[in-house]
């Protein structure tokens, strides 16, 4: 299976931890040279640090900028040079009442889960388009399909990057160039175990494993591996479709759901 990805240069949006981070480091592992994103060169040139640490492979560089602005992207863009592969990760998340989420939440998080990876893939994937080659992946959820009650501004742009995601994927059919969709399920990412830590309360030493596992019995019981996935798992899947040997998949949603959603296609 041909996995290399040496010579390739990607950007990884929202890497200085969690998935993205897990992410660039496979990519960085199978050879490419990586940006890593963030909105300070501080929590950039940190991340750097620690991955230049844990992986062999192709190099890494800063991608410093808050992709969630139509300034940011274009600052990004202009800095960067051209890529081969787009890794549209960032995202927000916060639980809040459909009836308590105002417009400016609303907005917030279509901008940073969505317009952020418009906006980057229109930049860059002309230049893919040109050179006959690329991936392009958004960074989704199985909550762009079923959709969290108790979140349904997230699951919106969720389900908003799988349109954009297929539409691009047949905006440049027959050209090199691909594009998918990943969906993680619920997944021990940074910001989860912080909100796992504070379900915890006093607890010194929270137990992570047992906290995921009593979290999918409670609010996602389909999940068929009844625990939270590892940032590690999802990082796979996504390398994978970035690499040479995905090349016949493109316009799919390709979960990484722990079997939650209750459907064969």
């Amino acid at each position: 299976m041909d996995l290399d990805l040496t010579g390739r240069r990607a950007l990884v949006t929202g890497s200085t931890g969690g998935i993205g981070y897990a992410i660039a480091r496979e990519l960085a592992g199978l050879g490419a040279s990586v940006g890593i994103n963030g909105r300070t060169p501080a929590r950039v040139d940190a991340a750097i640090a620690k991955l230049k640490g844990e992986s062999a492979g192709g190099e890494v560089f800063a991608a410093v900028g808050d992709v969630a602005t139509a300034e940011g992207v274009d600052g990004l863009v202009a800095s960067l040079g051209s890529v081969d592969i787009l890794v549209n990760n960032t995202g927000i998340f916060e639980p809040k009442p459909f009836f308590e989420i105002p417009d400016a939440d609303w907005q917030r998080f279509f901008d940073v889960n969505v317009m952020s990876g418009v906006r980057l893939s229109r930049a860059l994937t002309p230049g893919m388009v040109e050179r006959g080659w690329g991936r392009v992946v958004f960074v989704s959820s199985e909550s762009g399909i079923n959709i969290p009650v108790e979140m349904v501004h997230y699951g919106m742009t969720k389900t908003a990057q799988l349109a954009v995601a297929r539409g691009l994927a047949e905006t440049v059919a027959g050209t090199g160039v691909t594009v998918n969709s990943v969906l993680p399920g619920p997944t021990l990412s940074d910001g989860v175990e912080v909100f796992l830590k504070q379900m915890a309360g006093e607890a010194a030493h929270p137990d992570l494993d047992a906290l995921g596992r009593a979290f999918v019995a409670e609010h996602r019981p389909t999940s068929l591996i009844r625990r939270l996935a590892g940032v590690e798992e999802v990082a796979s899947m996504v390398a994978y479709v970035c690499s040479p040997a995905a090349s016949a998949t493109s316009g799919a949603a390709l979960r990484v759901d722990g079997g939650l959603l209750r459907s064969i296609a």
